[in-house]
C-alpha cells in the first residue's frame, strides 16, 4: 500500500504554528514511508476564505520547504463532484431533504437547552416520502444504533455511540457543501490512507467515518495530535507563540529551527534535541506522537535558532540574511561580501533580524553616535588617540584583520596606553555602539576608506 497523507488548511487566515506542526507531521510520515504528500485548500467557507490567505499558506509552506507531491487542490473547484455524491446518497436513501425552517430549528434548540438536553436535530424530515417545492438542505441519514470505533494511531481506541450523533447537514440551502462532507469526498477520491490532524477534529471523525461507510469507501487511519498550549496550560496566546509562520520568519527565525522546535512539541526520539531533516525523515513515526499536549517555550525556540545560526551552512543561511537585509532597505552593493558579515556576526545574535540590523554599519554611513555613549567613550583624549590611529591606518597597505590589529597595537604602544583603552573608543567611533565582532575584523569589514572617513569626521565634530 502506498501511504498518502494530506494537509488541508482553510484559507481564512495565516498559517499558524499548530497548523504548521500538523503539516510537518503529515509531510514527515509521507517522506518516511516513501509515500505521497497532498496539499488541499479547504475553501468552501466562501465568506471568510481569501486569496491573500491562500497565498500566505503557500508562501509559508515553501519557506518551511514542506514540498507537496500533489496539489494544491481547491475544494471550490470540485462542487460538481460533491453534488454527484450528494445525489448518490439521496438516491440510495442514505441522505434526505430537510425542509425545516430556521425558526423551527431555533425553537427546537431553545427547548432542548431549557430541558438540559444536548442540542441536536430531531429527525423531523427523516422519513418524509414526498418532495416539496420548498428550500431544503440535505442531511446525512446517520445510523441510529451501533457505534463507531476509531483505532486512532495516537489516542488508541475511541468509541462513540451512534445515538450520540444526529443527522448532520451535508449540503446547505444554497447548494454549498459542508466541511464534514467535502472532507470525506476528497479523502475518498484522493485515496488518503492517513489523516493526521489536530485533536480538535476528533468530534468530526465518527460522522465522517459513517459517511465513508455509506459510500462503501475504505477508511483511512486517523491520528489526532494534541494541542499546543501556553506555559500556563491554557490555549496558546499570541504573546507566547500563536502567531503566523510568516511572523516567525519576519522576526528572524530560521525555517529549520522552527521545524526542529515544532517536531519536538509532541514527538521525541530518545533524548535527542537537534535533528537534521534527513534524521527526522528517518526516525519519525506517527505512533510515537505523545497523547498529552505540549507547552510552547519561546526561549527554547530562540536557543535552537541560535544553534542553527552558529552551525548551519553559511552560504545557504546568508541567502536568508539577504532577505532580511532587503526588508530593512539596506543596499549591500557597496561593502563587504554578505557571507563575511554573516560569519562575523553568527556567534553574537539569536535571530537573522538582529543580524540584519547589526549588519547596517558595514553598508551604510554612520549618521550619529548616541550622546551618552559618546560622552562615556569619546573624551578629548580618546579622540586625540583615534586621530593618531587614523594616521597609522593610512599606511596599512593590505586592509586585512592581522595587519589592522598590528596597526592598533603599534598605535597603543606609541601612545603608552593599553590596547583596550584604544580599542573601545575606536569601536564606538566607527560603529556607533559598544558591541561588535573583534575590532580588527569589524574594521576590515567596514573598509579602509570608510574607517578613515568616520575617524576624520570625528575630528571635525570634536
Amino acid at each position: 500500500m502506498t501511504i498518502r497523507t494530506r494537509f488541508a488548511p482553510s484559507p481564512t487566515g495565516f498559517l499558524h504554528v499548530g497548523s504548521a506542526r500538523t503539516a510537518l507531521y503529515s509531510w514527515l510520515y509521507a517522506r518516511r514511508m516513501k509515500g505521497t504528500f497532498i496539499l488541499r485548500i479547504e475553501d468552501t467557507d466562501l465568506e471568510r476564505s481569501t486569496k491573500e490567505a491562500v497565498d500566505a499558506i503557500l508562501e509559508a509552506m515553501q519557506w518551511l520547504e514542506l514540498d507537496w507531491d500533489e496539489g494544491p487542490f481547491f475544494q471550490t473547484q470540485h462542487f460538481d463532484r460533491y453534488r454527484v455524491v450528494a445525489n448518490q446518497l439521496l438516491e440510495s436513501g442514505q441522505a434526505y431533504r430537510c425542509y425545516c425552517s430556521k425558526e423551527r430549528l431555533e425553537k427546537l434548540r431553545e427547548g432542548q437547552i431549557a430541558n438540559k438536553e444536548k442540542p441536536r436535530y430531531d429527525g423531523h424530515c427523516r422519513d418524509l416520502k414526498t418532495v416539496k417545492q420548498e428550500p431544503f438542505v440535505i442531511r446525512f441519514r446517520n445510523p441510529q444504533t451501533g457505534k463507531v470505533e476509531i483505532d486512532d494511531a495516537v489516542r488508541g481506541r475511541v468509541v462513540i455511540e451512534n445515538s450520540e450523533l444526529d443527522d448532520l447537514i451535508i449540503v446547505r440551502t444554497d447548494g454549498v457543501p459542508t466541511y464534514n462532507f467535502t472532507v470525506v469526498v476528497d479523502d475518498w477520491d484522493m485515496k488518503v490512507t492517513h489523516v493526521i490532524r489536530g485533536d480538535d477534529h476528533l468530534n468530526n471523525t465518527p460522522r465522517q467515518i459513517n459517511i465513508l461507510k455509506a459510500l462503501g469507501a475504505e477508511l483511512p487511519i486517523y491520528a489526532h495530535i494534541p494541542m499546543i498550549l501556553g506555559s500556563d496550560g491554557k490555549r496558546l496566546s499570541k504573546r507566547e507563540g500563536a502567531i503566523s509562520v510568516q511572523q516567525y520568519r519576519d522576526e528572524g527565525i530560521l525555517p529549520e529551527a522552527l521545524l526542529n522546535y515544532l517536531v519536538r512539541l509532541g514527538w521525541s526520539h530518545g533524548d535527542q534535541e537537534i535533528f537534521s531533516r534527513e534524521e527526522l525523515i528517518q526516525y519519525f513515526d506517527i505512533h510515537d506522537i505523545n497523547k498529552a499536549p505540549s507547552a510552547f517555550n519561546p526561549e527554547k525556540l530562540l536557543w535552537l535558532n541560535q544553534h542553527y545560526l552558529k552551525m548551519g551552512e553559511s552560504s545557504r543561511l546568508t541567502k536568508h540574511l539577504q532577505w532580511h537585509i532587503e526588508q530593512l532597505g539596506i543596499n549591500t552593493s557597496r561593502g563587504p561580501a554578505l557571507e563575511e558579515v554573516f560569519l562575523a556576526l553568527r556567534e553574537r545574535v539569536k535571530t537573522l533580524r538582529e543580524m540584519a540590523e547589526k549588519s547596517a554599519v558595514f553598508y551604510q554611513d554612520l549618521k550619529s553616535i548616541d550622546e551618552e555613549v559618546h560622552a562615556k567613550h569619546l573624551s578629548k583624549d580618546a579622540i586625540d588617540h583615534l586621530q593618531k590611529c587614523r594616521l597609522v591606518f593610512k599606511d596599512v597597505s593590505e586592509w586585512k584583520a592581522p595587519f589592522i590589529h598590528a596597526a592598533i597595537e603599534k598605535t597603543a604602544e606609541e601612545l603608552g596606553i593599553k590596547l583596550g583603552v584604544l580599542a573601545q573608543p575606536l569601536r564606538v567611533a566607527v560603529t556607533g555602539g559598544t558591541v561588535s565582532p573583534p575590532i580588527d575584523i569589524t574594521l576590515q569589514l567596514i573598509g579602509k576608506d570608510q574607517v578613515l572617513e568616520r575617524l576624520g569626521r570625528l575630528r571635525k565634530e570634536g
